[in-house]
């Protein structure tokens, strides 16, 4: 990626784990709280950092702020870390980007891949420690539980490794996986996910599919995992979109229990087998019908029939950390967020070049309902263009909702002037599209036919466009302000 935005302390490219991304923050001024008064991994974690960085759309009172290592977890000697990408402007950091910047360095990123390499059993720190069958999840690690309607503990940013058992190719994801048992872990596959694919062909071969669960990683791993198709199609390893944000490739090393591999620079590994042929409920501990809290802000509801994952070993760091996310909240937007912005990017820029100035999934949206493109109007001819590139972000990335559309002299990223622009550059019946009955996602509640009686099935919405741009032949009559232009540090 490139390094012309310089970062207040240190490099982003010395970044090669959890560990040094800590040490960054540490030596980075407002970007990490030590909490070291004890805490219980049951909700009371989750409580405090609600209140201290969560953010949008945690319910209020919460706010942007600090990643937060908890030092003193009741019951364990492994500390917990949180929010680490609960932030733009400390996502973009740990990339060595800037908050604008940001998705095109990652589409650039995505054009380069370094492929990961493989590295000794004996030289990998997640496997300085293994414990193997039998044994106890919840008496090794600290796995929090974020509400008291939660199903039970969750691996939140857990990353997922597992490889297609006829073609050898390999895939990493995020999912929710909740502890059901000593040594079982339910898995909630969303349809089309890759490994689910994976499982499958396992499955009809009556074969088990190995797999790790990753926990406690370099930052542009989460995020870089998160895209989708069509940026990166079955068959296409995210981690090489890592390992081009740090300039080298990303080591892996064969798991000690399962014909798998692992990421060898974790903090925390998981090895074990997704079972054939067996499920399991998501709340069969408490039966409260609730799983946890999902990305639009709501509680989600539990699955009633989910893989099962059984658990082989846990490997570890002598000295791990815990990582895990709080939400739904700032830090799930981002890692939703912003792999999308840039996808729209790839797309924009192929069909429809030099429009696109910027493109911002608000957190509002939590990451995938709601974008504001910023877009150029250079010429009489580029009237209607605006719009044509909304209607091609929403064919190609069905999850999205509402489409905000601003000129050049707004602000994507400040609220207040996307308002600004709505309220003067906007007349509803003149500049709304309305795209009744498409398909969007299934966890909108406001999507449901009990919420409104013209929906076909939960998850078909209507997209809107908000066309809040000047039309071209206007321009000059809707200039802003224009001011001296002055050094405020030489005021103060």
């Amino acid at each position: 990626m490139p390094q012309n935005h310089p970062t207040p302390s240190g490099s982003a490219r010395d970044i090669d784990d959890l560990h040094s991304a800590i040490d960054f923050l540490a030596n980075t001024p407002g970007q990490l709280a030590v909490i070291k008064k004890p805490v219980d991994a049951y909700c009371e974690l989750a409580g405090v950092y609600k209140k201290l960085g969560a953010g949008t759309p945690v319910i209020p009172p919460t706010q942007p702020g600090p990643a937060a290592l908890f030092e003193n977890v009741k019951g364990y000697d492994i500390p917990v870390v949180t929010g680490m990408l609960a932030t733009r402007e400390r996502t973009a950091l740990l990339m060595g980007s800037t908050k604008e910047r940001l998705p095109r360095d990652l589409l650039e990123a995505v054009k380069r891949p370094i492929p990961p390499v493989m590295v000794p059993q004996g030289g990998a720190p997640s496997q300085e420690v293994v414990h193997t069958a039998p044994l106890d999840i919840m008496k090794i690690l600290p796995v929090p539980t974020v509400t008291p309607l939660d199903a039970g503990p969750t691996f939140c940013v857990a990353m997922l490794y597992a490889a297609d058992p006829e073609t050898g190719e390999e895939d990493v994801t995020i999912h929710r996986m909740c502890v059901q048992g000593p040594d079982e872990i339910s898995v909630y596959f969303i349809t089309g996910r890759h490994i689910d694919y994976f499982r499958q062909k396992a499955e009809k071969m009556g074969k088990p599919l190995p797999v790790s669960i990753n926990i406690g990683l370099d930052p542009a791993i989460h995020l870089t995992s998160c895209f989708e198709e069509p940026t990166t199609p079955l068959g296409f390893n995210e981690l090489g979109i890592a390992g081009a944000v740090r300039g080298r490739a990303v080591e892996m090393v064969k798991c000690v229990s399962v014909n798998a591999k692992a990421l060898a620079r974790a903090e925390i590994v998981i090895e074990g087998e997704i079972l054939p042929d067996r499920r399991i409920a998501e709340d069969v501990n408490t039966g409260k019908g609730w799983m946890m809290p999902e990305f639009p802000g709501y509680m989600g509801k539990s699955q009633p029939s989910l893989p099962v994952l059984k658990v082989s070993a846990i490997t570890h760091r002598k000295n791990a950390i815990f990582q895990t996310l709080v939400g739904p909240g700032l830090e799930h937007v981002n890692l939703l967020g912003i792999p999308t912005e840039a996808s729209i990017m790839r797309l924009l820029d192929a069909s429809l070049p030099g429009r696109l100035a910027n493109v911002y999934e608000h957190p509002s949206g939590g990451g995938k309902y709601l974008a504001i493109l910023q877009i150029r109007k250079n010429k009489p001819t580029d009237e209607g263009r605006h719009r044509q590139a909304a209607l091609a972000a929403f064919a190609a990335f069905p999850e999205l909702k509402h489409i905000v559309l601003v000129d050049e002299d707004v602000d994507i990223y400040d609220t207040d002037d996307v308002l600004w622009a709505m309220t003067t550059r906007y007349q509803g019946d003149r500049s709304t599209v309305f795209l009744p009955g498409v398909f969007c996602h299934v966890l909108d509640p406001s999507s449901s036919p009990s919420f409104n009686p013209s929906s076909l099935g939960p998850g078909i919405a209507c997209k809107v466009i908000y066309d809040c741009t000047v039309p071209y032949h206007l321009k000059d009559d809707f200039k802003r302000a224009e001011f001296m232009d002055v050094r405020l540090e030489d005021y103060l």
